[in-house]
């Protein structure tokens, strides 16, 4: 019978992916939670204020901004459309009212999905996050 190889090595604690990216989604550091992961609304730190890990690892790229558009894409297109066949609002006022609701949970969901992205990264050792673990 084939064993499959060990994905941490012995002695050393398995990082938990739930509690990472609940961090992540609340902006913190995976490692601690308490200290702030971002600079600025999307400038990941160098490294945790509070535990000093170092979180320049991250390779976010594009994948928040992909998420955010298939989340609000995916939640504001069928309430469009429930709200044009229910009430038949004016068209500026129906372009209005979800430019503006867009807009707003777009700019709600991008910085904690790249945090989340970011606690993802961190928890699976993903881009030289288990590095300091492997010396």
């Amino acid at each position: 019978m084939i064993q499959e190889p060990a994905i941490f090595t012995p002695g050393t604690e398995e990082r938990q992916l739930r509690p990472a990216l609940l961090r992540g989604w609340n902006r913190r550091c995976p490692s601690c939670g308490t200290g702030p992961m971002f600079r600025g609304y999307l400038k990941v730190r160098e490294s945790c204020p509070v535990c000093s890990e170092v979180l320049s690892h991250h390779r976010a790229d594009d994948g928040p901004a992909y998420l955010t558009i298939l989340i609000v894409g995916h939640l504001m297109a069928p309430l469009l459309l429930f709200s044009f066949v229910r009430w038949r609002p004016d068209p500026w006022l129906l372009a209005s009212v979800f430019s503006v609701g867009t807009i707003g949970l777009s700019l709600f969901l991008l910085p904690r999905l790249k945090g989340a992205m970011i606690g993802l990264q961190w928890a699976r050792e993903m881009h030289g996050f288990g590095a300091a673990r492997d010396d």
